[in-house]
């Protein structure tokens, strides 16, 4: 039997200020700091990289870098789409909570309406964004469903059959 790993350690992202991170990540999105590694190498620098952590034992790690040329060179580039982003699984309670603190910041966020889950977004300081997902119940539902024609879905879409499945979405929109 083959083995799959059992949960994601951490994501990771370049920050500019980690005390404008901190405030963001503990501040509004409620994540406490659990670890902070200050190091040193040959080939980056000083550089430190602080983890906050998530419920089930993973993180956001975010690094800083003390030299500004290694940030320039680690940072996200300025055409990166939001579909490269955090997205963090929470409830709606979570959701309604980190809304209030983002509103009290004036932080800007919008949320989707997926039909599968409902999602905030919004971004931290370094214009990352992060997606905060709740699923609507659907997916738990119908999941050996879903799970048991993912395979034939996205060969069908390679093949060029652009049709969408979603119809919790189009009900939505």
């Amino acid at each position: 039997m083959t083995t799959i790993p059992t949960r994601q350690q951490h994501s990771a992202v370049v920050a500019k200020d980690l005390g404008a991170s901190r405030e963001f990540y503990e501040g509004i999105m409620g994540l406490p700091l659990n670890t902070t590694w200050c190091e040193s190498n040959e080939r980056m620098g000083d550089f430190c990289h602080a983890f906050f952590g998530l419920e089930d034992g993973s993180a956001v790690a975010l690094f800083q870098f003390a030299n500004e040329e290694e940030h320039k060179a680690c940072n996200r580039p300025e055409n990166l789409s939001a579909f490269h982003h955090l997205a963090l699984n929470d409830s709606k309670k979570t959701q309604d909570e980190i809304r209030s603190r983002a509103d009290a910041a004036g932080i800007d966020h919008y949320t989707t309406d997926y039909g599968y889950c409902v999602s905030p977004y919004l971004n931290d300081p370094d214009g990352h964004t992060v997606e905060l997902t709740c699923d609507t119940g659907v997916v738990l539902k119908n999941e050996k469903f879903i799970r048991d024609r993912a395979g034939e879905e996205l060969d069908r879409w390679l093949a060029g059959d652009r049709t969408t499945n979603n119809d919790l979405r189009a009900q939505k929109n």
